[in-house]
């Protein structure tokens, strides 16, 4: 399936990449648009101004898709927090990673297209959400 979003990705729309690979759709291409009239009709558009998957009431995109597509998972609803917080700094979770989260995506939409900060990203999402997951289990930080 295609979707599309804006081109410069950040941090929202990098992580709804990242979990639409990982939990909706392991062959998602992406697509990146300066302009949301020119998403593709064949694509679901994300993290844009008006559409389905985007900022809804208070949410950001990432915490949008968890909730149209039923992701009950507290792991990635952690990760909406920290996500929402980089994204909007409206101080509505206490989520000290958000900064830090923040700035590597930053930092990574300026060493490359976005679809290095896709590939790159990826990676980086896979080891939060696997640090989120142990210290659930583990009701600590993991070693």
């Amino acid at each position: 399936m295609r979707w599309a979003t804006r081109a410069g990705i950040h941090v929202d729309r990098a992580a709804c990449a990242w979990l639409i690979r990982r939990f909706l759709d392991p062959d998602a291409e992406f697509v990146f648009v300066t302009d949301p009239a020119d998403v593709p009709a064949d694509a679901t558009p994300f993290d844009m101004r008006g559409v389905a998957l985007g900022h809804v009431g208070g949410d950001c995109s990432f915490e949008t898709i968890l909730r149209v597509h039923g992701l009950d998972d507290p792991v990635l609803e952690r990760i909406g927090e920290i996500v929402h917080e980089a994204d909007l700094d409206d101080g509505r979770f206490d989520a000290p990673e958000a900064p830090g989260l923040d700035v590597l995506m930053r930092g990574l939409s300026m060493t490359g297209d976005d679809e290095r900060t896709l590939a790159v990203s990826g990676p980086l999402l896979d080891g939060l959400y696997e640090f989120i997951r142990r210290r659930l289990l583990l009701g600590r930080e993991p070693a």
